[in-house]
C-alpha cells in the first residue's frame, strides 16, 4: 500500500506542475496583451493518514486563481477613446454582436482597458468586438438617475460623428455703460443703439434690437434712460420696455437706482436677479441688466457708450469633431463651434471580492456569486479610480518571474518523474524476491 501510495503521489506531482507549467504558459503567451490578469497556481497537500502504523502518500492537488485585482502599468497612447482605469473600479462593456441583435438584450461585462473606436454604425467597440457601456445624458447634457445596483439603465455607446448640434439662447447679460451727459439739460437726445444676436430654436441667427433713449430735462440732469427692445423678425412690435432711472450719490453714483417696466411689452424686472424677461418668436429670453446698486450691469458714468460685456448662451450649428472622456467618465462631444456636449457618462463597477468573476475571453469578465453583488458608482468616488483616456494597461505578467517559476516547475516535475521510476525499481525489485 505504501508503495502504490508513493506511485499516485509522483503522479499526483507531475499533474500539478503540469497545471502550473500550463498557467506559466498563458501568462507568458500574454505578456503583450492590453488588460491580461495573469494566473497565479497555488499547491494544496493531500493528506490519507496513517493506519497501522504505515503512512500514505496523499499527494498534491494544484489551485489555480486569476488574480483580477491586480492592476498592471498604464502606457499612454495617441487615441482619445483608448481607456484604462487608474485603480479600483471596472469598465461595464457588452459584446457588438448582442448589440447587432438589437433585442433589448446587452449583458454586461467588465474589463479594465480596451481601444475604442467607433464603428460603421457610430458605437465605440474594440477590435475584438467589445462595446463600451454608459449612461445615456439628456439634451441638455446632464444625466438622469439610474439605479446603481443593475446595469438595466446602461446603453452602448453610440457616436453620431455627423451629428450637428445647436442650442436656442435663454440667457443673456448686458453689460454696458451708457453716458451720464445725454441725460444732462440741454442734450441732444440721441438714442443709443444695440444689436445683440441669439440663436433660435433651429440654430439660426436672430437679433434683438436694443435702443437706449435719454431723458433730456429742462434743467439739470434727470439720470433717467428709457430702455426699448424688438426682435429683429417683427421690428414694429416691442418685446421690453423699460425706464432705468440711476444713482448720482457718492456711494453708488452710476448704478442703477430703479428699473419700472412702462406695460409696452416684457416682464417685471426682478430685483434679486437683476433680470427681465422678454419673449422672442422662439420663446422667452432671461435678459441680466444688473441688479440695483450693484455695478455689474447696466451703468451711467461719463460721456461715452461703451457695451463692455454683451454675452449670451446657446450655440449655432455645428458638426461634431472630436469625442473624449475625462477623469469622471462624462464622454463629451467637441463640436467646430467651440461647444462641448456631455453626451454619455461611463461609471465604474466595483464588487466586494474581483478574483471571484468568470473570466471569459477578450480580458473580459463576468459578475459571479463568488464575487458578490456589483455596485455602479461614479468615476473618482467612493472606491473606484478614476478613466483615463489616451491610455491603455498593459499585461500583469512578470516575464522575469514567470520564467523563474518555469525552471522551478521544471525541476519539480523531473523529481516527480524520478519518484515514479524508482517506485518502479522498487516494484521490479519486490517480483525479483519470487525468483
Amino acid at each position: 500500500m505504501t508503495i502504490s501510495s508513493s506511485l499516485n503521489a509522483g503522479v499526483a506531482g507531475l499533474l500539478a506542475n503540469a497545471t502550473r507549467l500550463a498557467t506559466i504558459s498563458d501568462n507568458i503567451a500574454n505578456s503583450s496583451t492590453y488588460g491580461y490578469k495573469r494566473v497565479s497556481t497555488d499547491f494544496q497537500s493531500l493528506v490519507i493518514g496513517s493506519r497501522g502504523g504505515g503512512y500514505s502518500a496523499g499527494g498534491v492537488r494544484a489551485v489555480t486563481e486569476r488574480l483580477v485585482d491586480q492592476r498592471g502599468s498604464i502606457v499612454p497612447t495617441n487615441n482619445a477613446t483608448d481607456l484604462a482605469v487608474r485603480g479600483g473600479g471596472f469598465l461595464p462593456v457588452t459584446k457588438a454582436t448582442k448589440v447587432q441583435v438589437a433585442n433589448g438584450d446587452t449583458p454586461m461585462f467588465l474589463t479594465t482597458t480596451g481601444s475604442f473606436r467607433t464603428d460603421s454604425e457610430g458605437y465605440l467597440r474594440t477590435a475584438s468586438g467589445l462595446v463600451l457601456m454608459g449612461w445615456p445624458a439628456q439634451p441638455d447634457g446632464t444625466i438622469p438617475s439610474f439605479p446603481r445596483d443593475t446595469a438595466g439603465g446602461l446603453e452602448p455607446v453610440q457616436i453620431n460623428v455627423n451629428q450637428f448640434s445647436g442650442e436656442p439662447t435663454t440667457r443673456m447679460t448686458l453689460g454696458l455703460n451708457l453716458p451720464a451727459t445725454s441725460t444732462d439739460a440741454g442734450g441732444d437726445g440721441d438714442p443709443n443703439e444695440l444689436s445683440v444676436e441669439y440663436y433660435g430654436n433651429l440654430g439660426t441667427s436672430e437679433n434683438i434690437n436694443v435702443v437706449f433713449t435719454p431723458t433730456v430735462p429742462a434743467t439739470g440732469s434727470s439720470n433717467t434712460w428709457t430702455l426699448t427692445m424688438r426682435d429683429a423678425t417683427d421690428p414694429a412690435t416691442i418685446i421690453g420696455e423699460y425706464t432705468l432711472e440711476f444713482s448720482d450719490d457718492r456711494t453708488s453714483g452710476g448704478t442703477l437706482l430703479s428699473v419700472t417696466s412702462t406695460g409696452a411689452g416684457g416682464g417685471a424686472y426682478d430685483p434679486a436677479t437683476g433680470t427681465v424677461i422678454v419673449n422672442v418668436p422662439g420663446g422667452p429670453i432671461e435678459i441680466d441688466i444688473g441688479q440695483i446698486g450693484e455695478s455689474d450691469g447696466i451703468t451711467q458714468l461719463s460721456d461715452s457708450f461703451a457695451p463692455l460685456n454683451i454675452s449670451k448662451d446657446g450655440s449655432p450649428v455645428g458638426n461634431m469633431t472630436s469625442v473624449e472622456v475625462d477623469p469622471n467618465g462624462y464622454v463629451y462631444a467637441y463640436f467646430d463651434t467651440g461647444v462641448t456636449r456631455v453626451i454619455y457618462q461611463v461609471p465604474l463597477v466595483d464588487l466586494p471580492n474581483p478574483n471571484g468573476m468568470v473570466a471569459l475571453d477578450q480580458q473580459i469578465y463576468q459578475p459571479s456569486v463568488e464575487s458578490g453583488s456589483f455596485f455602479l458608482w461614479n468615476a473618482s468616488d467612493g472606491p473606484t479610480g478614476d478613466v483615463l483616456s489616451f491610455a491603455l494597461e498593459e499585461s500583469t505578467t512578470d516575464v522575469a518571474g514567470e520564467l523563474t517559476a518555469m525552471i522551478q516547475t521544471q525541476r519539480a516535475y523531473s523529481s516527480n518523474a524520478k519518484v515514479i521510476q524508482t517506485v518502479d525499481e522498487m516494484l521490479q525489485e519486490t517480483t525479483n524476491i519470487k525468483r
